[in-house]
Parts: C-alpha cells; sequence; structure tokens
C-alpha cells in the first residue's frame, strides 16, 4: 500500500504548526504528504518547506494551485499522488490535527476491504477558547447531520450503489483507483458546494465498499466560531444557510 495525504491549504503561515507537527508524529509513518499551496500570499508554502528540511524522514511535498477553491486545490492534490505512483489516498485540512493513530487506522480499514472511509471529526480545544456550551452544541450539531444527511433527496437514489455517510474534507480517504473513476473533487470553491459531499455522492454509483470508521479521528479548528458566532456557524454547517462576507478566515 502507498499512502499519500494531501492537505489543502491557503494562508495558513501562522497557524499550520500544530498540523505540521501532528503529521509528523504520526505512529505509522509510512506515507508521503503532498500540501498543495492555494495561492497564499503569506509564505505558507515557505512555512512548510522549512519544516521539511528540519524533518527529513517525511516525504513532504509542495504543489502549487492558483485556481480558488478547496475542491480545485484537492483535486490538484489527489492527482498529483496518484501521478507518483499512490494507491490510497487521505485527505486533512491545514487546520486539523489528526490523531497519532490516524494513518494506521486508515491502513487497517483499507486492509479490510473498504474503498472510501468517512473518519470521525472531533473540535480542537488549543487554538481557540470555546465555552463548554459551544462545544456540546457542535458535537450535538454534528451527530444530527450525521443522521438526518443519509434522507436528504439528494444524496438518495437507486443510482446509489453505496450508504450515505458524513464524510467532511478534513477526514476522508479513498483508493486511488476508485478517486481515478468517480472523476474526483468538483473543481468549486468554499463558497459554491460541499466538495466532500459531491465526491462521495459520485463514489457512491460505483462502489458499496464505504464506511464510517470513528477509530480514524481528526480534530478541527473551531476559528468559525470564533468569527461567525455559534448560530451562525450551525447555520453554516447545515448547508450554507448563513453566508459570511468573508469564507477564507484565518
Amino acid at each position: 500500500m502507498r499512502l499519500w495525504v494531501v492537505v489543502p491549504c491557503f494562508n495558513e503561515a501562522s497557524g499550520i504548526g500544530p498540523t505540521l507537527e501532528a503529521l509528523a508524529s504520526q505512529r505509522d509513518r509510512d506515507f508521503h504528504l503532498v500540501f498543495v499551496d492555494n495561492a497564499s500570499t503569506d509564505g505558507t508554502a515557505e512555512v512548510i518547506e522549512a519544516f521539511g528540511k528540519r524533518h527529513p524522514r517525511l516525504d513532504i511535498h509542495v504543489v502549487h494551485e492558483p485556481e480558488k477553491g478547496t475542491g480545485a486545490a484537492a483535486d490538484t492534490g489527489f492527482r498529483y499522488a496518484i501521478a507518483q505512483g499512490a494507491t490510497h489516498i487521505a485527505r486533512t485540512d491545514a487546520d486539523c490535527l489528526p490523531r497519532r493513530d490516524w494513518t494506521a487506522n486508515i491502513k487497517r480499514a483499507f486492509g479490510r476491504g473498504v474503498e472510501f472511509i468517512a473518519g470521525h471529526i472531533g473540535h480542537r480545544t488549543d487554538d481557540f477558547d470555546v465555552k463548554l456550551s459551544e462545544m456540546l452544541g457542535l458535537v450535538f450539531l454534528t451527530e444530527v447531520m450525521a443522521a438526518v444527511s443519509p434522507w436528504l433527496p439528494h444524496n438518495r437514489g437507486p443510482e446509489f450503489l453505496g450508504p450515505y455517510v458524513m464524510a467532511g474534507g478534513g477526514n476522508l480517504a479513498t483508493t486511488a483507483s476508485l478517486y481515478d473513476r468517480s472523476g474526483g473533487f468538483p473543481r468549486v470553491s468554499i463558497e459554491e458546494d460541499n466538495d466532500d459531499r459531491a465526491l462521495q455522492n459520485r463514489i457512491r454509483k460505483l462502489t458499496s465498499r464505504i464506511a464510517k470508521d470513528r477509530s480514524v479521528v481528526v480534530r478541527q479548528s473551531t476559528r468559525r466560531v470564533q468569527h461567525y458566532g455559534f448560530k451562525n456557524t450551525l447555520l453554516w454547517y447545515w448547508n450554507r444557510k448563513y453566508q459570511p462576507e468573508t469564507v477564507d478566515i484565518r
């Protein structure tokens, strides 16, 4: 198994350090990393490259994607990994912290014959102060969305072979072959569509080997709560019912 990890990033120079450290601290370090710099203007790529020089055991690649959008950046990274010989590809985001057993548990799930993995997304407590009530609210919303999403009309239909499971872009993985056959992430911006949902629905038309794996854990930043407020953050995650002036918050 040749596992690659793709990390799209935009203007993360000041905040990507913990993500880099989390990836460098994986118990299973037999994987390759590609960071996709999505036209950053703050030296993000230079921060990543400097980290790579300090950690030569990590195989770090930096590629550039000028087209704005998490979908475009992720697609560029996945296709780069495939061109380099990847057989399996995972994605996390530049504000996320994969748990130390993240790559090991991804490989374990693939070893069981799964072709698409939706990991569990928790919430960071190290970057911002979030009230306990707000944190519990985020957890509750995540569970409600996971329960309701399979029943939404755009996630149902006879064309789908596999179940719909909650798969956030910050914590998912697929085989390279399946990604290629599905057409991959739509090359859209975060304002236009949920690229992670679109990818999964493309994949569900091709396979039933889809699994939600709660042992594959990533914690994501709560910075949207800091910028949008708790109520608007809930509306944002609920199919973009809140439309902020600035989406690419840092």
